[in-house]
């Protein structure tokens, strides 16, 4: 959709007759391909190579905009009914939609984009995925191989380009060594920390017929914690008086989350969650003390002060969880510091711990169940039910009061908070309306927040989309500013064609608040390039063949919410909240 005009006429390398043949005898079965002697080797396209390989590797699911540079890719694509294609509208929404299925099943999601500006439009989930380092692989279809070089139509150095975004960047220049870098691929987006990799495939590479072995299914791997890292990780840990844990980071099993929840209760630990991890501990658990993020509990962030031993797991320690390296200084903190990570390269790059163990998030909890609390946990006991009182009192909805205009977006989450699902999956995008989400809202589960940690504007929706296709049994609420929907609101059409009964939450303050408030502290009273002119969400909506309703009052909210759970298809609800309230504890004026 983003290439040149029809090259009719161009000189195709191989028959497509023969390929179709041949793949009418090929196994879809994956224990048929588990048996079968990878070391055959059959004449392919290149594109059929690579769509055979996406099926050895598991994947069941492509995110995409059709593109001419890897038409031979979406051919392939017709041999798997059983690999869903998803088309977009937009390539960035494309990513975002890969990005979060890859956080919720903790395999790569896949996205495919045309070279040029289908690329460039990819980087923003690819950025996403390496912050919050979700498995995902960009495929890109690239120019000619001849090409090269030329500054030819949409030519873009994609190993240049992408290096910063991405664990690993190729091209593959030759169709024999497909399997070989998509086995690659696989291994480094799932190993270690995860990840986003790229990899750019010439068209004319998968055109090209080729006779080439497949590979095996990949096995990622994980640093393990050793009897010594637990022995000094316990002793450290009981010599403490006030010590908190921070937890964090990608890919916890349903058993890691349940193995941190018995080390916390074991031990009487207060655990706080880094910034948007906040469904790594079941918020209503004893020892859950809060989130350390946007709009963190002043009481907690004294309390992070105040610590004598922090112990953080699987978290980088990111600038916001630590509130620009301050709660915690950079490089050597006040607190004794335990750092788990999964990465070599993060341990010490940052802070520099008392105790660096380098493990995965799963075998690292594990190691936590395991260990024995001694007496000793008892003298921390104030310490931390004093930390849980402050985050239910830190939590409790305020009155309502009289003052307010529109919809309160506290009323609002208190509202879910009551009714969802244990189940329920809630994603958002950026800006100040999230706070009322992450403050308010109690998660259960692990792998319901879907939330960007680098702060992407627009992630939700597309998320969301992700969310119900990976979980069409679960309730998967949105919320978004207005500006926040208006970077994707085209994938309305994906969710109606595709017929993805998400529910999006509008709050429609007609400004981008976030901005606004830094403007009102920095230059009060001077407003420039906040105000928004948004449309009629619920007009839009409906001509899309979406569900719409508008919310001026908070009382209207809980009937309006039950008529979009039951329309049955995509719903839009747009609230009109205070302009004035731009968080739950500050107003402009």
């Amino acid at each position: 959709m983003r290439d040149s005009p029809n090259k009719a006429g161009k000189a195709v390398p191989q028959s497509r007759h023969s390929i179709i043949l041949f793949h009418s005898h090929y196994p879809t079965d994956m224990n048929q391909i588990a048996s079968k002697d990878l070391t055959q080797q059959r004449l392919r396209s290149g594109g059929h190579v690579l769509v055979d390989a996406l099926h050895i590797h598991g994947v069941d699911r492509v995110y995409c905009v059709p593109g001419e540079s890897y038409i031979d890719v979406l051919d392939s694509l017709l041999d798997y009914p059983d690999i869903d294609v998803i088309v977009t509208k937009h390539e960035g929404a494309a990513a975002n939609m890969a990005e979060a299925d890859g956080k919720l099943t903790g395999r790569p999601g896949i996205c495919f984009v045309t070279r040029g500006p289908g690329a460039t439009h990819g980087s923003c989930g690819t950025h996403i995925a390496f912050q919050d380092s979700s498995p995902m692989i960009l495929f890109i279809g690239q120019i000619p191989r001849e090409h090269r070089g030329r500054e030819s139509f949409q030519e873009v150095d994609y190993t240049k380009m992408f290096s910063p975004l991405a664990k690993w960047v190729a091209e593959i220049d030759d169709p024999a060594r497909i399997p070989e870098f998509i086995a690659r691929a696989f291994q480094v987006a799932t190993s270690g920390r995860p990840g986003p990799v790229v990899l750019s495939v010439p068209e004319d590479v998968l055109g090209a017929t080729v006779d080439v072995p497949d590979t095996a299914r990949y096995q990622p791997v994980a640093a393990t914690p050793s009897p010594v890292d637990a022995l000094n990780l316990a002793g450290m840990l009981a010599r403490a008086s006030h010590p908190l844990v921070i937890v964090g980071g990608a890919n916890w099993s349903e058993q890691a989350c349940a193995d941190l929840a018995q080390f916390a209760k074991a031990w009487n630990l207060p655990v706080a969650a880094a910034f948007r991890r906040q469904d790594l501990l079941d918020n209503r658990h004893d020892n859950y003390v809060g989130h350390m993020s946007l709009g963190i509990n002043p009481k907690l962030a004294e309390r992070l002060r105040n610590a004598d031993l922090v112990l953080a797991v699987g978290t980088r320690l990111g600038d916001i969880t630590t509130d620009s390296y301050t709660n915690l200084a950079a490089p050597r903190s006040t607190q004794k510091l335990i750092h788990l990570h999964a990465d070599a390269a993060e341990l010490g790059r940052v802070y520099q711990p008392d105790l660096a163990i380098l493990t995965g998030v799963n075998a690292g909890a594990a190691m936590l169940a395991s260990l024995d609390a001694p007496s000793k946990a008892a003298r921390w006991a104030d310490w931390t039910r004093d930390a849980r009182r402050d985050y239910l009192d830190f939590t409790a909805l305020p009155a309502a009061r009289a003052d307010r205009e529109g919809v309160d977006m506290g009323q609002v989450v208190a509202h879910l908070n009551r009714i969802l699902p244990e189940d329920a999956i809630l994603t958002n995008g950026a800006g100040n309306y999230t706070i009322w989400l992450h403050r308010f809202y109690q998660y259960r589960k692990s792998r319901t927040e879907l939330a960007p940690t680098c702060g992407a504007m627009g992630y939700g929706f597309p998320a969301a989309l992700a969310a119900k296709l990976r979980h069409p049994d679960r309730t998967v609420v949105c919320f978004a500013g207005d500006g926040c929907f208006l970077m994707y609101p085209q994938e309305l059409a994906t969710a109606v064609q595709f017929q993805v009964p998400v529910i999006v939450i509008v709050a429609n303050n007609g400004m981008y608040g976030t901005i606004r408030m830094h403007q009102e502290k920095r230059f009060p009273g001077r407003i420039s390039a906040t105000g928004l002119q948004g449309p009629d969400f619920v007009a839009m909506a409906k001509s899309f063949g979406a569900y719409g309703e508008l919310v001026e009052t908070s009382e209207q909210f809980p009937e309006a919410f039950a008529r979009a759970q039951a329309a049955g298809k995509p719903a839009v609800l747009e609230l009109r909240t205070d302009v004035k309230q731009i968080t739950p504890g500050m107003r402009l004026d």
